[in-house]
């Protein structure tokens, strides 16, 4: 099934539109169970709430290791079982849905695994995916084994406006595209935390509009000089081997358009960072992350001066200045609800939801290219990747410790190629 078809599934089935749509089971609510970690990610952007509002889904337990951060996620959800440790929880409930909401990833892969192994028919969870490929390639195993459908909560990539952009691209809308542009927030995180955290929700839309990724070449600075070993820390929410406050980054993409990712430490305004730009000959897209609308054309040239300025033409999911015809369609993708209901969609009919585990491991590659070209001295590096690891890790101090805490999975390639790294280095 293409983009644009779930795309209009999963709207539809949010919103309460199309008739012939499969129908909700009615027989029975499904159950949920909600993993929050209060201090070390919490409950994510409404990860845990998002299911109070779905007349479908019922919340049976949440857990917590955090005793205060229980009894509030408790009263908050209306849930009578809490629990310390989630794997008894989804012992002793056996939910049909498994929310994850901590934002700090390192946690990611054991709860993956925990929901995949005790029968979860899905899996939502906040993102970003995980640390590494290793990480990512053990969680599809572990939820290709038991048949759970993983969708990753980047709910932009849910936004009934999309297809619109998609039709106005293809049907010349803006003329040949030249290349597409992303910047991350570039608040105090700007630079590879940017990438991590915001960017990938930039970077996972990159593929709808210009195919899979070939290559990409990157540098990562810090204090306008390049990273070096000495950079390296841990970094923050849990992301592990991490350095620069500013980064510039290109793919190659299959469809023959350069896609680029730049970020720069406290170089955001509010009002105009954290989105991408799809440039071409006669005209620009312009696609903000979180906002409604999400999406505006700018007619003309993107480089040919004017007498007048250009307009800003809103574009909706009935195309460029029509009226949003879906009542809330802000609050629908803002609230998760249009993505968790193609995740009970895409269980019902045995689909990958739109955006899936295999979705959110292609964003994962995409960010940790950036570090193997930086860590190459700006290479090309092709995909699909050959290291598993986070390619910092060699560039670091610490790349032992990481090696020893599983961030990178294999120490005896790893000890290789640092050993031949810092040799070069010196």
């Amino acid at each position: 099934m293409d983009f644009a078809r779930r795309q209009f599934l999963a709207t539809a089935l949010a919103a309460g539109i199309g008739a012939t749509l499969p129908a909700a089971e009615p027989e029975k609510k499904w159950r949920v169970a909600v993993i929050g970690h209060t201090g070390r990610g919490d409950y994510g952007h409404g990860i845990d709430i998002l299911w109070k509002a779905m007349p479908e889904t019922e919340i049976v337990a949440v857990a917590d290791a955090n005793p205060a951060g229980l009894a509030k996620a408790k009263e908050r959800l209306k849930v009578e079982a809490g629990f310390a440790d989630y794997r008894e929880m989804l012992k002793q409930t056996a939910p049909d849905i498994v929310a994850i909401g901590p934002r700090h990833i390192d946690q990611h892969r054991d709860f993956v695994i925990a929901a995949a192994e005790a029968g979860a028919r899905g899996i939502y969870m906040e993102k970003p995916f995980c640390r590494t490929l290793a990480e990512a390639d053990e969680m599809i195993a572990a939820c290709e084994k038991s048949g759970t459908k993983l969708a990753l909560a980047h709910r932009n990539r849910h936004h009934p406006a999309l297809p619109a952009v998609q039709r106005l691209v293809k049907d010349g809308g803006i003329g040949q595209i030249l290349e597409i542009r992303a910047r991350g927030k570039e608040d105090q995180r700007g630079g590879a935390l940017d990438l991590w955290v915001l960017g990938s929700h930039e970077l996972n839309l990159l593929p709808i509009f210009a195919g899979q990724p070939l290559a990409c070449t990157a540098t990562l600075l810090q204090d306008a000089r390049p990273v070096t070993r000495d950079d390296i820390r841990d970094g923050a929410e849990g992301v592990g081997p991490l350095g620069g406050n500013a980064l510039h980054a290109r793919w190659d993409m299959a469809g023959g358009v350069p896609a680029y990712f730049d970020s720069r430490q406290n170089a955001g305004v509010t009002a105009a960072n954290f989105g991408l730009q799809l440039i071409g000959t006669t005209g620009l897209i312009d696609l903000r992350i979180d906002t409604h609308p999400i999406a505006h054309l700018v007619p003309g040239s993107p480089f040919q001066p004017t007498k007048d300025p250009r307009p800003w033409i809103p574009i909706s999911s009935a195309g460029p200045g029509e009226p949003e015809p879906i009542e809330n369609c802000a609050t629908l993708v803002a609230s998760h609800r249009l993505a968790a209901r193609d995740l009970l969609a895409a269980i019902r009919e045995n689909r990958a939801p739109l955006c899936s585990i295999h979705d959110a491991r292609l964003t994962m590659e995409m960010i940790l290219a950036t570090f193997e070209s930086h860590r190459l001295g700006g290479q090309r590096v092709a995909f699909p990747l050959t290291v598993t690891g986070n390619p910092l890790a060699l560039l670091g101090r610490a790349a032992a410790r990481w090696m020893a805490s599983g961030v990178l999975r294999k120490p005896c390639r790893a000890r290789r190629a640092a050993a031949v790294f810092h040799h070069r280095a010196r």
